[in-house]
């Protein structure tokens, strides 16, 4: 491409200048101002003086309409933008977008812009001949570097930037400019161990060849120095050499490479090391060590190591995925690992060994023996079929750092795992600071490597058998899945088959593993399993530390999805006022589906301020067994009113409201509905809406009048004593009546009273042979005992209740004919009833004395 002088049209190299920015794949803030950013670029470019950098932060108020951004140019040079991208991230900003490229571009002895290029396809030579011909200086290549800033970066994170910056870019442009020299000293480093004499010119040469495999492609150098013993007062102490420091070791300042192996009987060592940076791996980098050793004969100091050659640095990409056969030193432990092993290296177990050890972190490859080596990966060879993990601790004595290992199954590693492993180690460890690199393959196992930083002070870490098996323990608790704790909650249930658990562990939803514990769900699994299509359980209970009042109400359903205007009406008519609803859907295999609808509930003081129950709140908490609990707890009480309703065994009205009110079960509720409904039919004064907020209003009355019901007709306790218990309940209640002021109660529940002792035979208390209670409610009574009868009343009188139907049987006498009606009148089927066995008495009085009929 031709050059473009500064003052011609720079459409093109602003094509240039976006051409790795892909049309709607951008930020707005790019796409949207790609004409400023540009022009305040080649405002911002137009004077720089050679070896410096110009930068400039746009904030929001400028008036830029950049900001937040940050525009750089500089030399182009390694490390540049990853060293820029990761900086602004420690320091607290939100990178969105990076625009980089690169121009080749002619300056004056001055700095000013004299021409600008992309950076290929131009002829230098001739630019530079040029240049010089018009007194310029040569033709730089330079990298321009945008970056777009979140919106809500604060002014504190903008002006910890404009601090760091300077620094940053000085500190890479240090390491460029050393990046050749610290290379050839590897170089040179490594020639020298070649000609080492026996007995370590082997290893020597070893760790030659690896020197030269760092510098080929596989390791960025960031700093160097020479490190030599001095004497200290707890012994032989290294130190840094003044004046051998280069890149970010050059002023000696800001960097903890932990104690250089000094007195180490390896000739190589590569470890972790921190480094005060923020250069890209910073704080965490690795540290080369290479051994200096005395150059006299004498035997006094013959092989003693006299100072160390240090270098730090990180892996390339392609350093870090290596084929660990290629790597020196590496490959020979690698060899002597699977042929203790007792395996070919290209067979089958040989190539899953090889695998095995490819994900090891390579500062563990380096800075572990082969020995080590093969305990390690033998410990983790069959760890994937075992469902478990295993931890390995290393402790630098250097730098008081501990160095965790840890093998999990794949499919158990996540992003959550991993941060509370992370925090486990930290409070373990008493860390200052955690790095972590995680790999997760096609294998069977995951690998992740923290490095723990502890203080330089900080005692040194226990890393013994015992502690390293709790703290492994401590890791397997995070690794393991809702569905691997419910199994083992399982494990101990006879009535419930593994394989069972299984499905139901997959069939929970997402939804309920978030809310539930594995505790709760191995109560709500054996619920459903015991349930049959169209079948439903219940439970009621209270959340521990919920306010008085606030309960929760799951409903268990085998078969089709509930409604909730089916549900809220049941749960209503107790008095509850429902505050959420959570429903889960479970589908299991060659099952009905199942369904769980957990009910927030919120009942008010005032509905149980009449309840015998004492604190009727106290049998609430699920930890206490169902079956531990009185039958008349509200824990079983509530349940069993909502199962009557939901299959119409119990209307769905006011009355319910007992329940809680007054301590009643659902059936002697329905005791007082029956007579409240017979009351209807005898043409009482008052509606069974009045009778219902009567007996509401006065709960503990409408207790004694069960209480009554019971001493009278309970064939289990009849006898004098029943017969004085009755007489008893009976004054209470005459007394409680006669302290109404209110003429409708007073009139309601005296009412009440004289159907109950005008009844002569009950079925409430028969039982089937299965124990369960008739369907329908029956009452025989005395009908000249009852006030409230229109005339003519009969001999005898039966009343029928169920919520499916009412019937009346009206009997003049003992002997009496007569036959059965179907009425549609519903609200006074009596009166039809009594008026058809008026005129059966007529007409049967020539075969029978008096009449009968039903209906």
């Amino acid at each position: 491409m031709s050059w473009k002088r500064f003052r011609d049209d720079p459409t093109d190299l602003e094509a240039v200048y976006f051409r790795w920015i892909q049309p709607g794949a951008a930020a707005p803030t790019i796409t949207d101002r790609a004409e400023q950013i540009f022009r305040h670029h080649l405002e911002l470019a137009a004077g720089r003086r050679p070896g410096t950098a110009v930068t400039r932060l746009y904030r929001a108020e400028d008036g830029s309409g950049l900001g937040p951004a940050l525009q750089i140019v500089n030399d182009d040079m390694p490390l540049l933008v990853d060293s820029l991208t990761a900086a602004l991230q420690r320091l607290g900003a939100t990178v969105t977008e990076v625009v980089h490229p690169v121009f080749d571009v002619l300056r004056d002895r001055r700095g000013r812009l004299r021409a600008i290029a992309p950076s290929e396809g131009f002829d230098v030579a001739q630019a530079n001949s040029a240049s010089r011909s018009e007194g310029s200086g040569n033709v730089v290549a330079e990298s321009w570097i945008h970056v777009q800033l979140g919106a809500g970066d604060s002014d504190a994170v903008l002006d910890r930037i404009e601090r760091a910056l300077p620094p940053l870019l000085d500190e890479i442009r240090q390491v460029a400019h050393d990046t050749e020299a610290m290379t050839r000293t590897m170089g040179t480093l490594a020639a020298r161990l070649d000609s080492v004499p026996q007995p370590s010119a082997t290893e020597a040469a070893e760790c030659g060849q690896l020197l030269r495999w760092l510098t080929s492609g596989h390791f960025t150098v960031l700093g160097y120095s020479y490190y030599r013993v001095h004497p200290g007062t707890d012994g032989p102490e290294p130190q840094q050499v003044s004046g051998t420091g280069l890149g970010v070791l050059r002023n000696g300042s800001g960097v903890d490479v932990g104690t250089p192996a000094l007195g180490s009987e390896q000739i190589l060592r590569l470890s972790n090391g921190s480094l005060d940076s923020l250069l890209p791996g910073s704080p965490d980098v690795y540290v080369v060590s290479v051994a200096d050793y005395a150059a006299e004969t004498t035997p006094s100091v013959a092989g003693k190591v006299v100072g160390e050659h240090v270098f730090v640095g990180t892996f390339t990409v392609s350093g870090f995925h290596e084929n660990i056969l290629d790597i020196p030193v590496i490959s020979r432990r690698v060899h002597q690992v699977i042929e203790w092993a007792g395996l070919a290296l290209n067979s089958f177990s040989g190539q899953a060994l090889l695998e095995m050890l490819q994900t090891f972190p390579r500062v563990e490859l380096f800075s572990t023996d082969a020995r080590r080596l093969f305990e390690t990966v033998s410990a983790v060879m069959n760890l994937g079929l075992r469902r478990q993990i295993r931890l390995f601790l290393r402790r630098d004595v250097g730098s008081n750092a501990v160095y965790c290992l840890v093998y999990l199954p794949r499919d158990r590693y996540s992003t959550e795992v991993r941060l509370r492993m992370h925090e486990i180690l930290r409070r373990e460890f008493d860390a200052e600071q955690i790095a972590y690199s995680a790999r997760v393959t096609e294998s069977e196992l995951a690998v992740v490597y923290f490095t723990v930083h502890r203080g330089a002070d900080a005692e040194p870490a226990d890393i013994t058998e015992s502690n390293r098996e709790r703290i492994q323990d401590l890791l397997f608790a995070t690794t393991r899945s809702w569905s691997d704790r419910l199994v083992s909650e399982a494990a101990g249930v006879a009535e419930i088959a593994a394989p069972v658990v299984q499905d139901y562990a997959s069939a929970f939803p997402a939804t309920y593993q978030q809310e539930y514990e594995p505790a709760r769900a191995l109560d709500d699994l054996c619920r459903l399993q015991r349930l049959a299509d169209g079948q439903i359980d219940t439970d009621l209970y209270r959340t521990a530390g919920a306010p008085s009042g606030e309960w929760r109400f799951t409903l268990y359903v085998a078969g089709a999805e509930v409604s909730l205007s089916r549900v809220l009406p049941l749960l209503h008519s107790l008095g509850i006022e429902v505050v959420e609803e959570k429903p889960y859907r479970l589908e299991l295999p060659g099952a009905s589906t199942r369904w769980i609808y957990d009910f927030g509930l919120r009942v008010a003081p005032n509905v149980l301020r009449g309840t015998g129950d004492g604190d009727p709140e106290a049998d609430l908490d699920r930890a206490v067994a169902l079956e531990s609990l009185p039958d008349n707890s509200i824990r079983k009480r509530l349940p069993e009113a909502m199962s009557a309703m939901w299959f119409g065994d119990c209307e769905v009205d006011g009355l319910n409201e007992l329940v809680l009110r007054a301590g009643l079960h659902w059936r002697q509720i329905a005791m007082l509905r029956a007579y409240a409904k017979y009351l209807q039919q005898a043409g009482f004064a008052y509606t069974f809406a009045n009778i219902t907020r009567v007996l509401l209003a006065q709960p503990s009355t409408a207790r004694a009048f069960t209480e009554l019901f019971d001493a009278y007709f309970d064939p289990e306790h009849l006898g004098p004593v029943a017969t004085a218990r009755a007489a008893g309940i009976s004054s209470r209640l005459q007394d409680e009546i006669d302290a109404v002021v209110s003429l409708d109660t007073d009139r309601i529940l005296r009412a009440i009273l004289g159907l109950i002792t005008a009844t002569l035979r009950t079925n409430y208390f028969r039982r089937d042979d299965d124990g369960n209670p008739p369907g329908h409610l029956s009452f025989k009574f005395d009908p000249h005992a009852i006030a409230e009868l229109p005339r003519p009343r009969p001999q005898f009188e039966i009343f029928v209740y169920s919520p499916r139907v009412e019937g009346v049987h009206l009997r003049f006498g003992a002997v009496a004919r007569g036959g059965l009606r179907w009425s549609d009148r519903l609200e006074d089927f009596r009166t039809e009833i009594l008026g058809l066995v008026k005129a059966q008495a007529v007409k049967n009085a020539v075969i029978v004395p008096v009449g009968a009929k039903g209906g």
